[in-house]
């Protein structure tokens, strides 16, 4: 299998603007205390993936997220391996989208809490 394509968060806010659907593989708790505030955007925790993948377009370009980009590339290979195309892994997660300045929804300082033992830590 080819690499996922991974691409920095100034290149996903570029591809939401052309069209692209972010897909957030973060849990429901988390989303609803920090989320991404742009157009086009879905929920599918990754643990729902599976199940969930027919939600996601095959016609269109799709970028995967998570707080980090860890649990997102996998969500990356697992719809490559389903057969997308058209998917990329948003490297550094949704931190880095905060770090930049880019549109959220919610309390970006949990993301920072030193200790912080969210879902997506492991």
């Amino acid at each position: 299998m080819k690499p996922a394509k991974e691409i920095c968060p100034t290149t996903t806010k570029g591809k939401v603007k052309a069209g692209a659907l972010i897909v957030d593989v973060r849990n429901k708790k988390d989303v609803e205390i920090v989320s991404f505030d742009v157009p086009n955007y879905l929920n599918i925790p990754l643990l729902e993936l599976e199940d969930r993948i027919n939600e996601i377009p095959k016609d269109r370009e799709v970028v995967f997220v998570s707080r980090k980009g860890e649990k997102s590339l996998k969500a990356t290979y697992y719809a490559m391996n389903a057969g997308y195309e058209q998917v990329f892994n948003m490297r550094d997660g949704l931190v880095k989208w905060v770090a930049k300045g880019f549109p959220t929804k919610g309390d970006t300082t949990s993301l920072f809490i030193i200790g912080n033992f969210n879902s997506d830590c492991c």
